[in-house]
């Protein structure tokens, strides 16, 4: 979840990542936060914070992610008010395993700037709404740890 659904469009996001293990893993996990720039192409997604995040341990772990705001010099300024999406992925020795997309809608904070947006987008001025109560939630069937390689016939010892 979100420590914060709404904020300034230039101002950092802060995510509170809690999830469960069901057994411990013996690598650390990749988190990722993307920021989806245009519903037309991927090319203008910007990753916003990769963070490995390790040793993680059987039960629930939890952990604050604050990542800087997107670059909106880098988003097409007819994309930048509207819906887009925050990402969240999570990947175990470089294979995704969960996607987590988050709905954000990008707009002024008053009916009149609204109404009567100036010219020129003001970035300083655009607030971010995020819909955390409805994340889209998506898993992946990934090999985990390799299982523990069975001993050789000479070293099985006695029979």
């Amino acid at each position: 979840s979100t420590q914060s659904t709404w904020g300034i469009f230039t101002e950092p996001f802060q995510l509170e990542i809690t999830f469960q293990v069901r057994q411990p893993v013996k690598e650390d996990l990749e988190w990722k936060v993307i920021y989806v720039g245009s519903a037309e192409s991927s090319s203008q997604d910007q990753e916003l914070d990769c963070v490995m995040v390790g040793p993680v341990t059987a039960g629930e772990n939890k952990f604050v992610l604050e990542t800087p705001a997107p670059d909106y010099s880098k988003v097409p300024k007819s994309e930048v008010l509207g819906v887009t999406v925050l990402l969240v992925t999570c990947l175990y020795r470089g294979k995704e395993f969960a996607r987590i997309g988050y709905y954000v809608n990008n707009d002024y904070p008053t009916l009149e700037m609204r109404d009567n947006p100036p010219a020129d987008i003001d970035y300083t001025q655009v607030v971010r709404n995020i819909l955390v109560a409805k994340p889209h939630v998506t898993t992946f069937s990934i090999v985990w740890d390799d299982p523990e390689p069975l001993p050789a016939a000479d070293e099985a010892g006695p029979a």
